[in-house]
């Protein structure tokens, strides 16, 4: 099933999508509030390789330094002078992040109502993550979407990952559908770049990251949460 709409509408990023095809979704920020949970496992083991001298780092810190990057960014980042060891202490990290999530995962408030309403719409869908596979599987299963998700694009079994487009791009080959009648969720600014990259609209979560931040990735425009009045306005006059 399509959407049809008039595409005069310039006040509505989303009204020249029409007909509309596909929705795809970041994870981590997305689908649920795994930001917290991330920064406990970094607060976890930081210490344990003596970063910034066993000092705890600051949310701010994480958000700024870690928050949507790619593992071997934050391996680089973390050990410039012994990727392999950064690589170590990032499969160390995703292990406590996957323990702690199993009680912690909670899904972005409203996350069922536009569920429903991309299925009732008959969109394709796909997760795409800068997350481990293991990772992206178990939040996916815990978040109860096994069945929503066609295809679950991994960053680092691309050429590139986020922020560059390369996920994204993929995706759209995978589901053969058209950039022009695509629009994506995403909650860093890693993630806004890519899909903006990719030639596509990016609707951009506040859930972690500051507004500010987003704003510089170019979003179509910004919500609170799945809930908020701005996301259903746009899309139900993308349906008229």
């Amino acid at each position: 099933m399509t959407i049809s709409s008039s595409k005069n509408s310039s006040s509505n990023p989303l009204s020249r999508l029409a007909p509309l095809e596909a929705v795809f979704f970041d994870i981590d920020g997305t689908l649920c509030d795994s930001d917290p949970i991330h920064f406990i496992a970094f607060l976890e083991l930081l210490p344990q390789i003596g970063f910034n001298n066993g000092v705890p780092i600051t949310m701010q810190f994480y958000v700024e330094n870690f928050a949507g990057k790619h593992n071997d960014d934050v391996a680089r980042f973390l050990f410039p002078d012994d990727f392999e060891r950064g690589l170590k202490f990032c499969e160390d990290k995703e292990a406590a992040y996957r323990r702690l999530s199993k009680d912690k995962l909670k899904p972005v408030k409203g996350l069922d109502k536009v569920k429903k309403w991309v299925e009732d719409r008959g969109l394709r869908r796909a997760a795409v993550t800068n997350a481990p596979r293991e990772n992206a599987e178990m939040m996916i299963s815990v978040l109860g979407l096994e069945d929503f998700f066609e295809v679950v694009i991994i960053g680092n079994e691309c050429e590139h990952a986020k922020p560059h487009p390369d996920p994204y791009l993929k995706a759209l080959e995978m589901l053969n559908v058209s950039k022009d009648h695509t629009f994506i969720f995403e909650d860093s600014a890693a993630g806004i770049t890519a899909g903006v990259a990719a030639g596509m609209p990016v609707i951009g979560l506040l859930t972690g990251n500051p507004e500010e931040l987003l704003l510089e990735a170019k979003p179509a425009f910004l919500i609170k949460d799945y809930e908020d009045p701005k996301l259903w306005a746009a899309l139900e006059e993308l349906e008229k």
